[in-house]
């Protein structure tokens, strides 16, 4: 009986362990380094990584190839990462932020009304997990400055004071002191 008690295939393979944040490759671009021989080829490449919970990241690196330049622009990406305060799938407030000549307004929506943003903005909106929102972008169309303006305006959000939890508990209601009348 050779062969019974093993495990053929994929079926015995372990399974791969989901992956803590999701990827999203914004843009690779071809640039090059003019050097005494000649011009040297390189790639750069633009990720933002994001758990949908409130926690998202951006990365710009470069490398040789391809693969190479996505790989290092997430670790990169890992330790920028900036948490975010939602409320309710939305940000708490109305915030304005610029970075270069990019200039993004981000404003919070009702639940229903789904993402209202446009290029690299949605992308970092959707990785932190942000149901509800308007964006506008003014200003210049560079994706990388666009992303960075989004997230100068979403880490310069305040934290909203009360949870969900805390209104709760102060909906008890309190006994009232007698005064005393002279």
């Amino acid at each position: 009986m050779i062969g019974k008690d093993k495990k053929r295939g994929f079926k015995g393979a372990p399974k791969r362990e989901q992956p803590e944040f999701e990827q999203n490759i914004v843009e690779i671009s071809r640039v090059t380094r003019v050097m005494a021989g000649g011009k040297r080829l390189s790639f750069r490449a633009c990720v933002v990584i994001g758990d949908r919970k409130g926690r998202v990241g951006l990365g710009v690196a470069k490398a040789k190839d391809v693969p190479m330049a996505v790989q290092k622009a997430v670790k990169q990406a890992e330790k920028s990462l900036i948490k975010v305060g939602l409320r309710e799938g939305t940000i708490t407030h109305e915030v304005k932020a610029k970075f270069g000549s990019a200039r993004i307004l981000l404003k919070p929506a009702p639940v229903g009304t789904g993402i209202i943003s446009g290029g690299a903005v949605r992308i970092v909106l959707e990785l932190a997990g942000i149901e509800n929102i308007v964006s506008k972008i003014f200003g210049t169309n560079n994706k990388i400055n666009n992303i960075k303006a989004t997230l100068q305006a979403l880490s310069s959000l305040k934290k909203s004071r009360f949870s969900k939890k805390d209104l709760k508990k102060e909906e008890k209601p309190v006994a009232k002191e007698k005064k005393e009348e002279k």
